[in-house]
């Protein structure tokens, strides 16, 4: 270091614009450094003396209760004059680094400086990453936007509600961080889970995990029994940050209430901060396969009338995007990923499923891990029908219709189907008047329809279909001019389809910023 003491200013700039702005997260913030692995960034370190080329800097980046290290490959990119001992570096996280949040700081042999703290995310755009996705314009869909489709109702009449998943958030980095945190492998070692960080399977399957309460302090609590009292409806939610902020500010106590198309929605949000590509998947006429059968039994007796216990409609997961090494197949099972944190079965002792490669479940591959059978069966079992205890019927054909997930660069559908099994299948829609449901609308958005006949020679065969209740389409229209910062009209349009006056009507609205309240009582 030279004669005598040398002193080092506390100061060091980590150039958080800049840096954010090249790592694609300046939309998150631009107050924080931000990072993606195996990429570089700048940082500037200034000092009360002139530096020297052998001078010595020590960088200690760490993370976790017990310091886990993380690897920086620095380089002397940039010396800005040295003689007024301002020093650039470019420092590259290993791209196996662990995801998380680290404190950073650089050392003299006279003494430390302040500690600043950085926060590393995987990278889709780094070809060394695990979760490397090589289109620009798919990194755009699966990543960066913020706004999506998920698709409700049934096969045959498919509805698009569109979500607000606002990953992007400020607030984002302390939620998603402390959802790793207070999950219990982290409870139990910290150690081990920190390190296991770096992988996206293990990260992915942590939170699948975690975005259901049912094990842990995780961020929903699920209900199907139409009693929501002390809770919201599912139906009302459309945005996965207002979910994530009342979980996080009320000591990350569960939210009530979702059903899967919210748990997955907010598992995206999630997902996509992280840096994992991914997007919300819809599989219409789903089943449930609860004893690894492979098959779903319905019973009905001698009238037809059936047992509603394992009734289809649709159901939704997601699909993150990432390498599965630990199957030993080469790249066969890379790519898109099953996942789903609504609460069915276990998994490993732990309600949660996936990554299952679709890749895997399109081959019938069930002897792979994470949880095969159990989607295989979502999307492709066979349904046996049984009346009076005589198996009468066995459907090939209907489980799983109309996989859909929103295209990539638009708001039009695109059906995945393909992708997850060999074609299949005739569909004939059924017709059935308003006023022979009317009585039963008010609490239902779907009618399940079963039809059976039989021929001469005693054959019996039944069709089933789900039938959904339209809606009427709303247009909105904002009145006069809008300005940042100053209020706005907005007039709100559409037809009653229905020969009655409509009561008790409500109106939900989204928009990140703009609104105090997203709930409006008529």
């Amino acid at each position: 270091m030279g004669q005598g003491k040398k002193i080092m200013r506390k100061r060091m700039d980590l150039l958080c614009q800049r840096n954010n702005a090249d790592h694609n997260t300046d939309e998150i913030t631009t107050r924080q450094l931000i990072v993606r692995r195996g990429q570089p960034f700048l940082i500037t370190v200034e000092m009360s003396f002139a530096f020297q080329p052998s001078d010595v800097l020590k960088f200690t980046v760490e993370t976790g209760e017990a310091p886990f290290f993380l690897v920086l490959n620095v380089s002397q990119g940039s010396l800005s004059d040295l003689q007024r001992g301002i020093v650039t570096l470019s420092v590259t996280p290993a791209v196996d680094a662990p995801v998380g949040r680290y404190a950073l700081s650089v050392e003299t042999e006279s003494g430390r400086a302040a500690k600043e703290s950085l926060v590393v995310l995987f990278n889709p755009w780094c070809r060394d990453d695990m979760v490397f996705l090589p289109d620009e314009k798919e990194r755009r869909e699966y990543v960066m936007n913020e706004q999506g489709i998920v698709y409700k109702g049934t096969a045959h009449y498919i509805i698009s509600d569109v979500w607000e998943f606002g990953q992007f958030e400020e607030e984002m980095v302390d939620i998603c961080l402390r959802l790793l945190d207070v999950n219990p492998k982290y409870q139990k070692d910290p150690d081990d889970d920190v390190a296991a960080r770096c992988n996206p399977i293990y990260v992915s399957r942590v939170i699948s995990a975690m975005i259901n309460s049912n094990d842990d302090r995780g961020v929903l609590t699920g209900r199907w029994d139409d009693n929501y009292q002390g809770g919201t409806c599912p139906t009302r939610w459309n945005s996965s940050v207002t979910i994530l902020q009342q979980w996080y500010n009320n000591s990350c106590m569960a939210v009530k209430f979702g059903q899967c198309w919210v748990f997955a929605a907010v598992m995206c949000t999630v997902m996509r901060f992280f840096g994992i590509p991914c997007r919300v998947v819809t599989n219409f006429d789903s089943a449930h396969d609860e004893n690894n059968s492979l098959t779903i039994d319905e019973y009905f007796d001698e009238y037809g009338l059936k047992d509603t216990r394992h009734r289809l409609n649709f159901h939704v997961w997601v699909e993150g995007w990432m390498k599965r090494p630990d199957l030993n197949r080469g790249s066969k099972y890379d790519g898109w990923q099953v996942l789903d944190p609504t609460p069915q079965e276990r998994s490993e002792g732990v309600f949660c499923c996936g990554p299952a490669p679709v890749a895997a479940i399109h081959e019938g591959a069930t002897d792979l891990k994470y949880d095969i059978p159990f989607v295989f069966s979502e999307v492709n079992a066979d349904k046996v029908k049984w009346r009076t205890k005589m198996k009468h019927l066995s459907d090939t054909s209907s489980v799983g219709q109309n996989i859909s997930t929103k295209a990539v660069g638009s708001f039009t559908r695109n059906d995945i189907t393909n992708t997850y099994k060999y074609k299949e299948v005739v569909n004939i829609p059924i017709q059935i008047p308003y006023s022979v449901y009317i009585k039963y609308s008010a609490n239902l958005d779907s009618v399940k329809v079963t039809a059976q006949a039989s021929d001469g020679d005693g054959e019996i065969y039944e069709a089933e279909t789900n039938l959904a209740l339209e809606d009427p389409p709303i247009t909105i229209k904002v009145l006069g001019e809008a300005r940042v910062n100053c209020p706005m009209t907005i007039e709100v349009e559409f037809e009653n389809p229905l020969n009655e006056t409509l009561r008790s009507c409500s109106l939900t609205v989204i928009g990140c910023g703009l609104f105090r309240s997203g709930y409006i009582d008529r």
